[in-house]
């Protein structure tokens, strides 16, 4: 905003004078839409600035009021302590805030100066089960979190750590050993990742059943935790064995592992092709590991990791009020923490990331605190740069999700779910006697995906969700659906209206409702929401910009007629309609969202 942009100008002018003419750089102020109980239309807060110009923020306040109405852009001020309420002049608010589609989005990136190199990891699913729900936000949020980064201008890298190694995945594999019977994906008909989910199931219920049997035999176990006697069931002692055979790549089990391995890869490549997401590189545990394990025998080496009389390695974290953390078994096999050590460390060497970005569940909070301070104590330099994006579980209506006992929604149920009811949302629309649009499962698959990522990303990554797949693809309220209707609107508008004037320039006078400025207002305000989103790594902020706009869109829909305007106003209103489809359009990309010129 024209306005903004010369006060801050002048007060570095101000600033520079009072300190005998040194150059000063300009306060960066930021506007804000001004509160619906106050005349205005933008408001501008001086504590913000204050201190950066050692002025008392009433005083402050004062002078910016004196100067903004001395302004050819501004109509009228008012101040109430340290905010200044500003009414701009209806020519320079829709200039300003609805400038050019291509010097409004340019706004969105920061100054390059302040742009770096982001490294974002996300996904991480186990190759013992199919991806889910949980997973689904995770994926959501990181592929979300990587386009805004971008968008404001970073160089950003999206990689997955496919977690294929480790306990967990000998599970599957003794399962299918077991009870397989030469079965294969192609044999049932069954997607790969499903078909080995199935395994990882069927081993749960028998370890209960053998762990259940223990404390039957001895009533001395009955509180003892499932954990502490896994090695002591038959089944759990199995596993066990198959883990260190597979470190010491048993050719038998190596073999087993890479076969279920591989059918468990193809339906994760199936699933995220669904979704839209895409990876810069997918690192595999399997590669990774021995790195770790090198890490820290170094560590123990240069005295900074503990080597216990079991032969088990640990980090003395007592300091740090972190307790002590294992880093190798005593039988020296590898733990989580061993492999994201040395993950992290290649991924530093291969990408020279100025920060690297962890997409994982708050539940994971302890163990990024232990891995970022063992880092530290390795002599990690960018330890200080590494940051978890900790979100919150995704419950349903019918309670928690447990994926060994097979009561999770699976992904591809879920998409498969959401384009159903898409499709049903899209059927009841029609007419009496009118025919399915030809794109309709087009349009059932860009509806039921976006309304799935939009009811994800609206709450703060932090906050625990409860996902109603029906409430999520309803056309009105708090939903994806809505924005996507937003934009169609404006499309049909847009394409009713037929060819308009190639003018260079637009009467912005002829446009004075509450409803229009609403709109300029909200336009003007998308590079700071989407800078914010970015700076914050809260995707929330920029979806809960863009259901604003919307709302802004269906007012202005409501008391504004724009094919039916006067002569006069209808071109300049169209203008304004293309402007704000632009911002609204862009913000679902910068969310990975489609959106659609008919719904």
């Amino acid at each position: 905003m024209q306005c903004v942009k010369d006060l801050e100008s002048w007060l570095a002018g101000q600033d520079a004078a009072g300190q005998g003419g040194k150059q000063a750089k300009p306060p960066a102020i930021r506007h804000e839409i001004c509160p619906p109980d106050q005349e205005g239309d933008i408001t501008i807060n001086c504590f913000r600035f204050a201190k950066s110009l050692k002025a008392n923020p009433i005083e402050l306040a004062g002078r910016v009021a004196a100067f903004l109405d001395s302004h050819d852009d501004v109509e009228k001020t008012s101040s109430i302590k340290a905010f200044v309420n500003v009414v701009l002049k209806p020519g320079a608010l829709f200039r300003d805030t609805t400038a050019d589609g291509e010097a409004l989005l340019g706004a969105v990136a920061l100054a390059p100066e302040e742009r770096g190199r982001i490294l974002i990891e996300f996904s991480a699913p186990n190759t013992n089960k199919p991806q889910h729900l949980g997973h689904v936000r995770n994926n959501t949020i990181g592929a979300a979190m990587a386009a805004i980064l971008k968008r404001v201008g970073h160089t950003v890298f999206s990689v997955n750590l496919v977690n294929d190694r480790g306990i967990h995945i000998c599970k599957s594999m003794i399962a299918y050993q077991r009870w397989g019977e030469g079965a294969t994906p192609e044999s049932t008909g069954t997607k790969g990742d499903h078909f080995v989910g199935g395994y990882y199931v069927r081993y749960d219920r028998a370890l209960k059943s053998q762990l259940e049997a223990l404390r039957k035999a001895d009533p001395a176990l009955e509180g003892t935790k499932d954990d502490a006697l896994f090695l002591e069931t038959e089944l759990g002692a199995a596993t066990q064995e198959m883990l260190v055979l597979w470190e010491k790549s048993d050719p038998e089990v190596r073999k087993l592992w890479q076969g279920m391995n591989g059918w468990v890869l193809d339906g994760f490549r199936e699933t995220y092709r669904r979704m839209g997401i895409s990876f810069d590189k997918i690192y595999l545990e399997s590669d990774t590991y021995l790195r770790g394990r090198d890490v820290v025998e170094k560590g123990v080496e240069q005295g900074l990791l503990i080597r216990r009389d079991d032969g088990a390695v640990e980090a003395d974290l007592e300091a740090e009020k972190l307790g002590r953390k294992i880093l190798l078994r005593s039988d020296g096999t590898s733990v989580y923490m061993t492999q994201d050590l040395g993950t992290t460390l290649l991924k530093q060497d291969e990408f020279e990331p100025d920060r690297q970005i962890w997409v994982v569940g708050d539940e994971q909070i302890h163990h990024f605190k232990v891995l970022f301070t063992v880092l530290k104590k390795l002599g990690f330099s960018r330890a200080d740069d590494c940051f978890h994006l900790a979100y919150g579980m995704v419950d349903l209506p019918s309670g928690k999700m447990k994926s060994r006992e097979g009561t999770v929604v699976d992904a591809d149920d879920l998409l498969d779910e959401m384009e159903g009811l898409a499709r049903a949302g899209c059927m009841e629309r029609l007419q009496p006697g009118e025919d399915p649009p030809p794109d309709l499962e087009h349009r059932c698959r860009v509806i039921g995906q976006g309304a799935l990522k939009f009811m994800l990303l609206r709450f703060n990554p932090r906050s625990r969700v409860l996902f109603n797949p029906e409430e999520s693809v309803r056309f009105e309220g708090d939903t994806g659906s809505y924005v996507q209707y937003a934009c169609a609107r404006l499309h049909s508008i847009l394409a009713k209206a037929g060819d308009r004037d190639a003018r260079a320039s637009f009467d912005w006078g002829l446009l004075g409702e509450p409803e229009e400025r609403a709109l300029a207002l909200s336009c003007g305000i998308y590079p700071e929401a989407m800078q914010r989103a970015a700076r914050e790594f809260d995707p929330s902020v920029l979806a809960g910009y863009l259901l604003g706009l919307a709302k802004d869109v269906s007012r202005f829909h409501r008391t504004c007629p724009v094919l039916r305007a006067p002569e006069a106003v209808r071109p300049v209103r169209l203008e304004l309609c293309s402007r704000v489809l632009a911002v609204l359009e862009d913000g679902l990309a910068a969310l990975t969202i489609e959106s659609l010129k008919k719904m």
